[in-house]
């Protein structure tokens, strides 16, 4: 892979070359993808969607909104430090193409910023209940009508690719949808092949898909543009990762791994005395003993810790890339970052305590439980609907159920598999909230 061609800033339907050292520095094309995904709607409503505790009623959790926002900010430092080495490895980026280190940081920080924006109501058990609606609920008797890729996509549906298909999908009027770079398409795609083969190898790129089966063709112009490598393991469409993919996961394993860990600490399921000793740990080499002891507030505390276990995350991820950057291009890097991070050892700790404390919280298990009742009753009523309007055979309670369906979901698909993705990708995009009120309504619930 070539870093001139995987800076690429052309964006869907594009009919001329956008050559960097001709763009406006006020206005540059990479940050325009940044200012897209935060003014789309997708991305707003994010702000009701859980990332460890769903529906919870304190303010200071965090949700998919403020985890995003943060894993960008990360993200952005991570790129434009690695932006200056390879900046500094390969002059002529910057002097025939006239590449910037913001560059590196705008990339990556857009990527970031969208990293969640396909993830369902409820989190990860959110696609686990899309899933499991299709592979052992009422969706089963679908499985006949289409691909085994199709199928595949359904029962393992994944956020990423949902994701990739919001940026991207097309409609009426509306060409492209956010019209991103390639550059951010690429390096938002953490996962660049299709649903099946599963697995096929323990490589990093490998471990879920990134792209539905309506979308393989615009995937593939894209890897095309951006010169991707083929993944010549794979039987059919696959490629190796966007090096810049590897500082999307970093910012956003660093993220989650060090501030769920914040919010298990003041919900009060981790004890503060215990957490901190091992916040401790991961920041021994850097911490200003006479500054810490001088904090008399357990939020300071965890504030000042935080702050220097991200800075210490960072520049190893920083590192790991650059001692690593000639096995990325060629697709031979088959790990994340942090999995061979100096760190590891403390972040393996923290996240086990995060696994027993916080995600399988009581707390957490019963609002999961709600989540997977929610999603699939949705389903069920929407689809139904959706299906038999199609067919002609809807009913009045069908019609009633339609009008709950907003415009751009009511347009007629021409594939049972794109009929019930459709559905599907409506419920992704609810929040938490939508998704509950319109479970009541379904259920006279309201009454």
């Amino acid at each position: 892979m070539q870093w001139e061609q995987l800076l690429s800033l052309k964006r869907q339907g594009d009919t001329s070359k956008r050559l960097r050292k001709e763009q406006d520095d006020t206005r540059l094309g990479f940050e325009v993808d940044y200012d897209r995904i935060i003014f789309s709607s997708e991305f707003r409503i994010l702000q009701d969607k859980t990332q460890v505790i769903p529906l919870s009623k304190t303010d200071f959790v965090h949700t998919r909104l403020t985890h995003s926002l943060e894993v960008s900010v990360v993200g952005r430092s991570i790129g434009r430090l690695v932006g200056k080495q390879i900046l500094e490895k390969y002059p002529h980026l910057k002097e025939v193409h006239g590449y910037q280190l913001n560059d590196f940081g705008a990339i990556v920080a857009a990527s970031c910023l969208a990293h969640d924006i396909g993830n369902p109501p409820f989190g990860h058990s959110g696609e686990k209940a899309i899933g499991e609606y299709f592979a052992s609920g009422n969706g089963m008797k679908y499985k006949d009508e289409m691909s085994a890729k199709e199928w595949q996509d359904l029962i393992d549906f994944e956020g990423n690719a949902n994701g990739f298909s919001i940026l991207t999908s097309s409609r009426e009027g509306v060409e492209g949808a956010l019209r991103l770079s390639y550059a951010t398409l690429g390096t938002f795609m953490k996962y660049p092949k299709e649903s099946l083969p599963k697995k096929p190898t323990t490589a990093i790129c490998d471990k879920k898909y990134g792209f539905f089966q309506q979308d393989v063709h615009f995937f593939q112009e894209v890897a095309y543009e951006l010169g991707l490598k083929v993944n010549k393991e794979l039987p059919d469409v696959g490629y190796f990762r966007h090096p810049l993919a590897f500082l999307v996961e970093a910012a956003d394993d660093i993220c989650y791994t060090i501030i769920d860990f914040e919010d298990g600490i003041k919900l009060g399921l981790i004890e503060e005395e215990f957490a901190l000793e091992y916040l401790i740990k991961l920041v021994q080499k850097s911490i200003d003993s006479k500054k810490y002891n001088e904090l008399k507030t357990k939020e300071d505390r965890i504030s000042y810790l935080r702050a220097l276990a991200i800075g210490s995350l960072i520049n190893d991820a920083v590192r790991l890339f650059l001692e690593n950057e000639e096995a990325i291009m060629k697709g031979s890097f088959e790990v994340s970052l942090m999995e061979k991070s100096q760190y590891k050892a403390q972040i393996d700790d923290i996240i086990k305590i995060s696994v027993n404390k916080i995600y399988r919280s009581k707390e957490v298990i019963e609002k999961e439980i709600i989540g997977y009742k929610v999603i699939h009753a949705l389903l069920d009523a929407f689809i139904t609907a959706y299906v038999n309007q199609i067919v002609k055979k809807e009913t009045n309670f069908d019609r009633l159920i339609l009008n709950l369906l907003p415009e751009k979901y009511r347009v007629e698909k021409s594939t049972v598999y794109n009929q019930l993705l459709n559905i599907c990708q409506f419920i992704s995009l609810l929040t938490d909230g939508k998704a509950i009120e319109l479970y009541k309504i379904i259920n006279a619930n309201k009454l």
